[in-house]
């Protein structure tokens, strides 16, 4: 096809005022105009002509590059491929009409030899609200990457061509999360340093009326509370972006996926902490906890469990903290799930809360969907709910509204697991409690189960986790009781000729034990605690424990 250079400018003829053209006398120098260059383009479909035309080279060097580019850029299609050559055709006249730099050959390559549409200027923000529209599966799920898409994806990147996407594009993006971070933090901490000083101005007298109005104008104009994006959330944020860039990948949109390689700080789960009484003491004098989560002792769920015997929701508590179901898998367990004369309860549906609505659906994971053996006090407590369920239903009549749910309302209605967790709080808080969550009561229940000898893969299986390594890294945390047993057992282990520091101590005999009387240290026989010691049980050869329950002042 036809393509040529030419030198031209835009001189007029001052009698006419027509423009010169090659006919300028002017053009005999080299400095004179410019350059420009036009190339025929394989016709239209009904055959009609079309060409790429630009001008404005200051050489003709630069002018001849672009010929030979734009040249080069036909020749990617071979001559019998008319639907290549006219992807390419329509390429170049977007780009002649937008005056736009002409496209790389080689992206121009890969996208032709892929399939995809070389005229498309689709955005990262276009593609993932189409992504999002067309996106299955759990409305839950569904919701989290409405979030992550409106709240960091949308703002940041959004405006970028999607198939311009880049690696270092989303670095600056979670660096900038990064950076944000530390504003939020700054304006957090300013708006509480305000409260607590608008809390120490007294409320009588003009001059302090006037400094607390002032105070309070100063605070409405302050940033709200912000959370943290931490490196969970920021993981989730690319996770989202991966799925939807995977999808477009799947669609010819794009042939790399940036998401996959940007570098992140790992999201590491919270080590779940006993509330011992040091911690306790360090909270009551700090308000702080050391860890976002965190576990009662055996001593606080019986004193929970006390508290809240004649609660209508008890029975639904005390299943949590024994067996370890979530919030969502007790609220949604019906009675046709439930075999209370056989002990057994088989975790089948869960209520899911998105925004306020509440809908039902399968459990979390595949593993979710478990049966659970139930200890014949929760089956007693169980018993004693259905009981009263029978008597709220004769009492509602025909206001009754029939769930099949094993827990409700007081007509029958469904439970909203928010309302739960609320009650949960003001519960133990009635008590003065150290502050759990009741997702906690799923970690004590793992616990419990670890201290009384359950290994991990039962404690996997109670808790319907799809991965052991879940199980151990989060969700078990040592009793101080069963961790010193461990301690007494494992020192018991070694033989020593001469007496331990424990033993030596003022008026005490240092001679060495005789053979006999340390037989049953070499040998491990019976006398060795287990690990999973009963918690009121003493080692042998030593003073009962002093008393470890917490203090709840």
């Amino acid at each position: 096809m036809k393509g040529s250079t030419h030198r031209r400018c835009y001189c007029r003829d001052p009698k006419t005022g027509k423009p010169l053209g090659k006919k300028c006398p002017r053009l005999a120098g080299r400095k004179h105009g410019s350059y420009s260059v036009r190339q025929e383009l394989p016709p239209r479909a009904d055959g009609t002509r079309r060409s790429f035309s630009r001008a404005g080279y200051e050489s003709l060097k630069a002018a001849q590059a672009d010929l030979d580019h734009i040249r080069a850029l036909l020749g990617l299609a071979d001559a019998d491929d008319s639907e290549g050559l006219d992807q390419i055709a329509e390429l170049l006249e977007k780009v002649g009409d937008e005056k736009a730099p002409l496209p790389d050959i080689e992206s121009t390559r890969r996208r032709l030899s892929h399939g995809l549409d070389l005229t498309s200027r689709l955005t990262v923000g276009d593609w993932l609200d189409i992504w999002l529209a067309g996106k299955k599966g759990r409305q839950s799920a569904i919701s989290r990457d409405e979030s992550n898409i409106r709240v960091h994806l949308q703002p940041r990147i959004g405006h970028l061509r999607l198939d311009r996407l880049r690696v270092t594009h989303l670095s600056e993006m979670f660096e900038a999360i990064a950076e944000a971070n530390v504003e939020i933090a700054e304006g957090n901490a300013a708006r509480r340093k305000a409260v607590e000083d608008l809390a120490q101005i007294p409320w009588k007298g003009r001059e302090p009326r006037s400094r607390r109005m002032a105070m309070k104008v100063a605070i409405a104009e302050m940033e709200p509370y912000r959370r943290i994006v931490g490196p969970a959330t920021r993981q989730r944020v690319r996770s989202t972006l991966r799925a939807a860039l995977n999808a477009a990948i799947a669609q010819q949109l794009i042939t790399f996926n940036p998401a996959s390689h940007v570098e992140l700080e790992a999201g590491r789960r919270p080590k779940a902490l006993v509330w011992t009484e040091e911690r306790i003491l360090h909270w009551r004098r700090t308000g702080e906890t050391p860890s976002p989560v965190m576990v009662w002792t055996p001593e606080h769920t019986g004193l929970f469990l006390d508290h809240v015997a004649e609660d209508r929701l008890y029975a639904l508590f005390h299943l949590v903290a024994f067996r370890g179901l979530r919030r969502g898998e007790a609220c949604g367990q019906r009675w046709t799930d439930t075999n209370l004369s056989a002990g057994l309860l088989t975790v089948a549906k869960q209520l899911v809360v998105n925004g306020w609505e509440v809908y039902e659906d399968d459990p979390k994971t595949d593993a979710g969907a478990r049966t659970i053996a139930l200890d014949s006090d929760t089956v007693l407590a169980l018993k004693r709910h259905r009981a009263q369920q029978d008597k709220d239903r004769e009492k509602w009549g025909s206001a009754w509204v029939e769930t099949g749910r094993v827990f409700t309302r007081e007509n029958g209605e469904l439970l909203h697991p928010a309302n739960v967790t609320r009650r949960f709080i003001e519960l133990y808080e009635e008590i003065g409690l150290p502050p759990v969550r009741l997702h906690d009561l799923r970690h004590g229940a793992a616990t419990l189960a670890h201290a009384a000898g359950a290994g991990l893969k039962d404690i996997q299986e109670m808790l319907g986790h799809s991965s052991i390594t879940i199980t151990s890294d989060t969700y078990t945390s040592l009793l101080p009781e069963a961790d010193l047993a461990i301690a007494e057992a494992a020192a018991r282990l070694v033989p020593r000729a001469r007496a331990t520091a424990k033993d030596s101590g003022p008026g005490l005999d240092t001679q060495p034990e005789s053979d006999d009387a340390d037989s049953g240290r070499r040998g491990g026989g019976s006398d060795f605690p287990s690990a999973h010691v009963s918690l009121t049980e003493t080692a042998p050869d030593e003073e009962p424990p002093v008393d470890q329950s917490v203090s709840l002042g």
